[in-house]
């Protein structure tokens, strides 16, 4: 179903001068783990608060709105209880700030909102690259259409993806090594090679392809984001992170998601307030792209 809110965000588009809309999506009926990151959307905007600042951002030479006007157009509507009036509204959403000549930023939510907005962002562009960063690879095979642990899969499956130009980044957990569609950087690798030796086997990976970046906040480690539902010991830091989204100038970014925030299960706020740091940093590397 398509709620009147879906409706009236085309008009209010065509109004607008912003090159990016966030949207938050506070869905987690497709968690395995524990549940808490429909709240997601919400605590990274007010930790987003302690980001506001005057001028140029460190390390940036320049302020943000003078390269980029981003819009927050609220949270996606859905039905509680009934998933797919997520995955239609969701990819509707999608596809209409795309029509609008503008790209997404969504804080979610489980990981599972990732597929339907592929599904609208390769409707318009035609398959895309993944960059993925996570503890878990997300391409388990258990049957299941609405789970936070499938959406890669399924998206390879309805070629969605650019496999051969898609990496994942931070991963720690087991998976099926035997044709595995994309290349991995586990986390030790990444923690042992530096974000720029690792910046440089993505950039090797993805080229000049069109780009999703899609970011789980359990791909840091728990000690810098313990406020997630499946947190894994052994991951990234938050420095690390960092560097490695601001390092991304260049690249042909179309959009971008940030998931998995549990406020619920934070301390002092470091899990909501790194991710919206990180989404600060990906919004800088749009600017300086301009």
């Amino acid at each position: 179903m398509q709620f009147p809110v879906l409706a009236n965000l085309a008009d209010a588009l065509q109004q607008s001068d912003a090159d990016v809309v966030i949207g938050g999506v506070p869905f987690d009926m497709a968690t395995s783990g524990r549940p808490g990151t429909r709240f997601g959307p919400q605590g990274i905007r007010q930790a987003s608060a302690n980001l506001v600042w005057e001028g140029a951002r460190w390390p940036w030479d320049f302020a943000l709105d003078d390269r980029l006007k981003v819009v927050d157009a609220g949270n996606v509507s859905f039905r509680h209880g009934e998933p797919q009036t997520l995955v239609h509204n969701l990819q509707q959403w999608v596809a209409t700030v795309l029509a609008a000549g503008k790209s997404t930023l969504l804080f979610g939510g489980d990981h599972f909102i990732a597929l339907p907005a592929l599904r609208a962002i390769a409707a318009h562009h035609g398959p895309v690259a993944l960059i993925h960063f996570d503890a878990h690879t997300d391409t388990y095979d258990n049957g299941t259409a609405c789970d936070h642990g499938t959406m890669f899969y399924h998206a390879v499956q309805e070629g969605l993806l650019l496999p051969e130009q898609s990496i994942q980044v931070g991963i720690r957990t087991s998976y099926d090594r035997a044709g595995h569609p994309f290349e991995v950087l586990d986390a030790a690798l990444v923690n042992d090679l530096g974000p720029q030796a690792t910046l440089e086997r993505i950039r090797q990976r993805v080229g000049n392809a069109p780009v999703y970046l899609t970011f789980d906040i359990d791909s840091l480690d728990p000690a810098y984001a313990p406020g997630t539902g499946t947190p894994v010991a052994g991951g990234l830091s938050t420095d690390c992170a960092l560097k490695l989204v601001r390092g991304m100038q260049g690249l042909n970014l179309i959009g971008m998601d940030l998931v998995e925030v549990a406020p619920a299960y934070d301390h002092a706020d470091i899990t909501s307030l790194a991710a919206a740091t990180l989404a600060l940093e990906y919004l800088y590397v749009l600017a300086a792209n301009r």
